[in-house]
């Protein structure tokens, strides 16, 4: 079943790809909730039902134009506010990356390593993941000491897990049932 904020967020990704604007967008709603992060009474102010619709629009407008954000992205937030539907703006946000990703054709990896990797490490690695996947691939790394060497890669809900730890723990399960 699809959300209320998977609607908007497909309505804002029809309109971005349409205008070919997709990471320009991307990255302004990522700023524009940046300042709501950074003042959490502005988020307070514009989900308030006290507060006249016509004076939210104002703040909206200002906050645009202090970041410097599009038409397209302003408009969206107007029919977001107009629809009472400012505290599903994260839930938006996420929803719209995701659909952004699935319509360039780009799959998200979570790779954690027991030591930092180097840019060569990570580039080979994409190109394994992009080959398996069989999309193009970007990947956040994390780093685990505790794995003692080697990774795990989570894309999606496939796990693939190629460290140490793992290894030695199977030996042990092994060496215990023997």
């Amino acid at each position: 079943m699809r959300t209320i904020a998977q609607h908007y967020a497909d309505a804002l990704a029809d309109v971005a790809v349409s205008e070919n604007v997709a990471g320009q967008i991307r990255g302004e709603f990522a700023d524009f909730l940046g300042l709501l992060t950074e003042s959490p009474n502005l988020g307070v102010l514009l989900g308030s039902p006290a507060v006249p619709k016509a004076n939210k629009r104002n703040v909206v407008e200002a906050l645009i134009e202090r970041t410097g954000a599009s038409r397209t992205l302003r408009n969206f937030l107007f029919v977001v506010l107009d629809h009472r539907r400012l505290s599903l703006l994260n839930e938006i946000h996420i929803a719209f990356d995701q659909q952004l990703d699935v319509r360039q054709g780009i799959t998200r990896a979570n790779v954690t390593s027991a030591r930092e990797l180097d840019s060569q490490e990570k580039e080979r690695l994409s190109g394994a993941l992009t080959k398996l996947s069989g999309r193009q691939v970007k990947a956040e790394y994390k780093l685990d000491p505790a794995l003692i060497a080697g990774a795990v890669v989570r894309i999606g809900s496939t796990i693939y897990d190629g460290s140490v730890r793992t290894q030695l723990e199977r030996l042990r399960t092994r060496l215990a049932s023997q």
